[in-house]
C-alpha cells in the first residue's frame, strides 16, 4: 500500500484516524492508542507483503532480546558478542534478501558458469528497518539510550507505518520518549494534515510527471543520443527523484505530527548546494548521518585514514541502494569527488559561488544517471550522450524537443519548488499574519488534496522509486 494511492488514502488512514483518536477520546491510555496504531501498522505492512510480516517481527522480536541483555550486563565481552550476533543476524537477512542474487550472479559469471535464476522477493523497505534496528541496538551499546523494557512498544518503533517502508530512518533516541507520553493537538493535527499533502502534491503532480517525461527520452535507444537529450532525461529524473522521495519524507513527517511523533527533516533543498559535501548534507539525512555516525566516526573519521574510511562508506551507501554495479560505481564516484573536496578545502582551493554550484549540479546531473542505468551498455551510451561524444545527431531531434515543449513549465514549477523561495516568500507575507495563515493553509491543503486525487484518477504511473530500498 502506497500512500499516493486510493485504498490508503480512502480507506486505511481514515480508519486509522478514526479508530486511534476515538480510543484517545474513550480511553485516554496511551498504552491503547500505541496498540491501536502498531495493529494498524502491521496490517499496513502485510496488504503488500503478508508473508514478510514474519520477518520485521523476526528481526524486532531479535534486537529487542538483545538489546536487553546488552542493558542487563556490563560485561564488556558480552556485550560485544551481543551486539556482533546482532549485527550478523540484521545484516545477514539484509544480505540473504537484498544481494544473494547479485552475489550468486558474480560468482557463477567469474567460473565462467550458467547463472541460476534465484527468485527472492525483497521485502518492502527491509533496508529502512534493518538500519533502524541497528541504530538501536548500536545506542544501547554506546548507552546512548536504555534498553526499551517492552517488546510491544519497540515493535512499534520499527514498524510505525509513516516511516515503515520508505524512511527516514528513525532513531529510538529520538521519539522513545514519544513512544511512552506524547499529546495529539489540534495543531499537530493541522501542521500534520498541511505537511502530509504538500509531500503528497510533490509526489503526485510533480514526481509522476517528471518520472513520465524522464523515462521517454531515458529509456529510448540510446545508441546516438543527443547531448541536449541527455541533460534534459537527467534533469527530469533529478526532479522526479526529488520530489518522490522528499514527498515521501514529507508525507512521514506530516503523518507523524497527526499522530504525535515528531520526526527529523529528511531533505534540506539539496539542490541548492555549491558542493558535493554540502550536498550530501542535504539529501537523505537520515541515511547520510547513519553512516558518519555508526561506520564512519567508528572506523577513525577524519582522525586517521579518512580517505580509506571514505571510500568503505561510499561503497556500502552505493550498495545500500541496490545489488549491482551501478550503484557500487554511484557511491564510489561520490567518494571520489568528496575526498576531492576535502583535499581542495585543505589546500584552500575554493570556486565562486555561482560555479561552484553549477559544477555541483553537474556533478550530481551526471551521477543521477549512473544511478538510473543498472545497464552499463546502455549507461556508456548515455555518457557518451552526455559528454557530447556521439557528436549532434538530430535523429531525435523532435522527440527531445516535444519533452521539452511538454515538460517547460512543469520543469520551471519544479525548480522553484525546489529551492527555499516559496517558504521564504511564506514566512514573509503569510505567516506572520496568524488569521491569513489559517486561511491559506486551509486553501492550499484543500486544493492540493483536491488536484492530488484529480491526478490519482486514470494515473497509471505511479511508482515510488525508493520502494525497492
Amino acid at each position: 500500500m502506497v500512500f499516493s494511492s486510493f485504498s490508503f488514502l480512502g480507506l486505511f488512514l481514515p480508519l486509522m484516524m478514526i479508530a486511534y483518536f476515538a480510543s484517545g477520546l474513550l480511553f485516554r491510555n496511551i498504552r491503547i492508542a500505541n496498540r491501536i496504531l502498531l495493529i494498524g501498522s502491521l496490517f499496513f505492512y502485510a496488504w503488500g507483503e503478508p508473508a514478510y510480516v514474519v520477518l520485521l517481527i523476526g528481526i524486532a522480536l531479535s534486537d529487542y532480546l538483545i538489546g536487553k541483555k546488552i542493558g542487563s550486563t556490563a560485561h564488556p565481552g558480552q556485550r560485544k558478542r551481543m551486539l556482533l550476533i546482532s549485527i550478523a543476524i540484521d545484516l545477514g537477512a539484509l544480505a540473504f534478501f537484498k544481494y544473494s542474487g547479485f552475489i550468486v550472479q558474480n560468482i557463477y559469471s567469474l567460473l565462467g558458469m550458467a547463472v541460476p535464476s534465484l527468485s527472492i522477493r525483497l521485502p518492502i523497505g527491509i533496508s529502512f528497518y534493518v538500519f533502524q534496528s541497528l541504530s538501536y541496538i548500536f545506542d544501547v551499546y554506546a548507552d546512548k539510550v536504555q534498553a526499551e523494557e517492552k517488546f510491544p512498544d519497540y515493535l512499534l518503533y520499527l514498524s510505525l507505518f509513516p516511516q515503515l517502508i520508505a524512511g527516514p530512518i528513525v532513531r529510538y533516541r529520538d521519539i522513545a520518549e514519544q513512544i511512552h507520553e506524547r499529546h495529539t493537538t489540534l495543531s499537530g493535527f493541522a501542521r500534520g494534515t498541511t505537511r502530509f499533502c504538500a509531500g503528497l502534491c510533490k509526489k503526485i503532480v510533480f514526481a509522476n510527471q517528471f518520472g513520465a517525461a524522464a523515462a521517454t527520452l531515458l529509456d529510448q535507444d540510446l545508441s546516438h543520443i543527443s547531448m541536449a537529450a541527455s541533460w534534459l532525461g537527467a534533469l527530469l529524473f533529478a526532479m522526479q527523484i526529488y520530489f518522490d522521495f522528499s514527498g515521501y519524507s514529507d508525507m512521514a513527517v506530516g503523518l507523524g505530527h497527526i499522530f504525535g511523533f515528531t520526526y527529523k527533516e529528511n531533505f534540506n533543498y539539496p539542490y541548492i548546494a555549491r558542493s558535493i559535501t554540502d550536498f550530501w548534507r542535504r539529501w537523505h539525512i537520515s541515511l547520510s548521518s547513519f553512516f558518519r555516525d555508526y561506520v564512519y566516526i567508528p572506523l577513525g573519521g577524519n582522525r586517521r585514514l579518512q580517505v580509506r574510511n571514505m571510500l568503505i562508506v561510499w561503497l556500502l551507501t552505493g550498495l545500500w541502494h541496490g545489488a549491482s554495479w551501478n550503484f557500487v560505481l554511484w557511491g564510489l564516484y561520490y567518494g571520489a569527488f568528496l575526498i576531492v573536496e576535502k583535499w581542495a578545502d585543505r589546500k584552500d582551493l575554493t570556486l565562486p559561488g555561482p560555479i561552484a554550484w553549477s559544477v555541483s549540479m553537474m556533478i550530481v546531473l551526471f551521477g543521477w544517471g549512473i544511478f538510473y542505468y543498472t545497464d552499463f551498455t546502455r549507461l556508456i551510451q548515455f555518457t557518451k550522450g552526455f559528454f557530447c561524444v556521439n557528436g549532434l545527431y538530430a535523429s531525435q531531434y523532435m522527440k527531445m524537443v516535444t519533452v521539452w515543449y511538454q515538460s517547460f513549465w512543469l520543469l520551471v514549477a519544479g525548480i522553484l519548488a525546489a529551492t527555499p523561495l516559496p517558504r521564504n516568500l511564506y514566512h514573509k507575507y503569510i505567516a506572520c499574519r496568524k488569521p491569513l495563515a489559517i486561511l491559506w493553509n486551509s486553501a492550499m491543503t484543500g486544493c492540493a488534496l483536491y488536484l492530488c486525487f484529480i491526478f490519482l484518477v486514470g494515473e497509471s504511473y505511479n511508482p515510488f522509486l525508493y520502494f525497492r530500498f
